[in-house]
């Protein structure tokens, strides 16, 4: 067992980072909110991705405090939760605008595996830590790899695809 300590730098890039993207996101939204808002479910779709952006913040400054592992994982757990109902909302909101609106199902369904893609390591990452297994903090590190690759993604279609 190596501990939070090993982790520290990594987790520290990563909160600066996902503040980062987070702030990307937001000036998209800005950008084009009157585009966004003409697709109901943008909107939900931009909160997911915020939420999991913030995901890894959070979770970040977490591992940055003194606290046992197993502390850190209930908290990873919890705000895991929160962000996972944001990607359920936007799932939601994908499928009524799938239905409504003849979107090709294969967009939808690319939303709701790249949403739950997202949210699984941390869930799986914060179990291990729960039960004192350090492997949790690998998952960690790919959950916020794989959110860094898809809220570059989300932000493409905010800023870019959103004008098409």
């Amino acid at each position: 067992m190596h501990g939070i300590a090993e982790w520290r730098d990594f987790f520290g890039a990563c909160a600066g980072a996902s503040a980062a993207l987070a702030g990307l996101i937001f000036v998209a939204l800005s950008v084009n909110i009157a585009r966004i808002l003409e697709f109901e479910h943008l909107p939900a779709r931009a909160a997911a991705a915020i939420g999991a952006l913030m995901l890894i913040l959070t979770a970040s400054l977490a591992t940055l405090a003194p606290q046992p592992v197993w502390a850190l994982g209930a908290e990873v757990m919890g705000l895991t939760v929160l962000a996972w109902l944001l990607q359920v909302a936007s799932a939601l909101d994908s499928r009524k605008a799938s239905l409504k609106y003849g979107r090709p199902t294969r967009e939808h369904v690319s939303e709701i595996v790249f949403g739950q893609a997202q949210m699984a390591p941390f869930a799986l990452g914060a179990g291990l830590l729960v039960a004192g297994y350090d492997a949790g903090f690998y998952w960690l590190a790919g959950g916020a790899v794989t959110i860094f690759i898809l809220a570059v993604v989300n932000a493409w279609v905010l800023l870019v695809e959103i004008l098409r």
